[in-house]
């Protein structure tokens, strides 16, 4: 009887709204949750060792200060350290713009690709993923760019991703790496490997 009770009050137009408005307030909630996760951003060093390639603490152990150092000497020492690439894209997920390394790292891999029926798979996931307009990561670049890389996809090479990753890597090298440097993550992660020192 009470389901048949549930069931004609859903059917009726007041139960309908009910239903609707329960609905809405769950969605509403979510929104809320993700929204505030978002406020609480930050770019402290414990957000940056919560995604370290090892275990942080022990990353953190093995991090040396001069080498942390280093990754101000230059932003191509920076990417060549696989604490400093890890330290990077957490800030750049701060900042929501982690496509721009992650295409770049895309490159990178891509440009050891041996096997050619998987060059051209692999050349099209890239140039879908990160150049094409509207894809779902697509990286800053400007459409003389867009459109090279376009063409570069009608017979896909080892190059054929060079001009726009040269692009992302000299917007992230005058833009966010600066920032990096000044960031509190970058900062604290320097001051936690000196006091290990002391």
């Amino acid at each position: 009887m009470w389901s048949s009770l549930t069931r004609s009050f859903s059917d009726h137009p007041v139960g309908n709204d009910l239903q609707a408005m329960r609905t809405g307030q769950r969605q509403n909630k979510g929104m809320r949750t993700r929204l505030g996760c978002l406020s609480h951003k930050s770019d402290s060093c414990s957000d940056f060792t919560a995604i370290l390639p090892d275990k942080p603490n022990r990353a953190l152990k093995r991090l040396s200060t001069e080498e942390a150092t280093r990754w101000a000497d230059s932003f191509d020492v920076l990417l060549s350290h696989k604490y400093g690439v890890a330290a990077f894209r957490a800030f750049l997920k701060t900042e929501f713009s982690e496509e721009n390394l992650e295409f770049w790292l895309a490159c990178e891999e891509f440009k050891k690709t041996r096997s050619t029926a998987k060059l051209v798979s692999k050349a099209h996931r890239i140039f879908e993923e990160f150049v094409d307009v509207q894809a779902p990561r697509e990286v800053n670049i400007d459409f003389q760019t867009r459109e090279a890389t376009r063409k570069n996809m009608q017979e896909p090479s080892l190059t054929c991703f060079d001009q726009a990753q040269g692009k992302v890597h000299s917007l992230m090298e005058k833009d966010s790496y600066p920032r990096f440097l000044r960031s509190k993550m970058y900062l604290d992660l320097l001051s936690q490997s000196q006091r290990r020192l002391s």
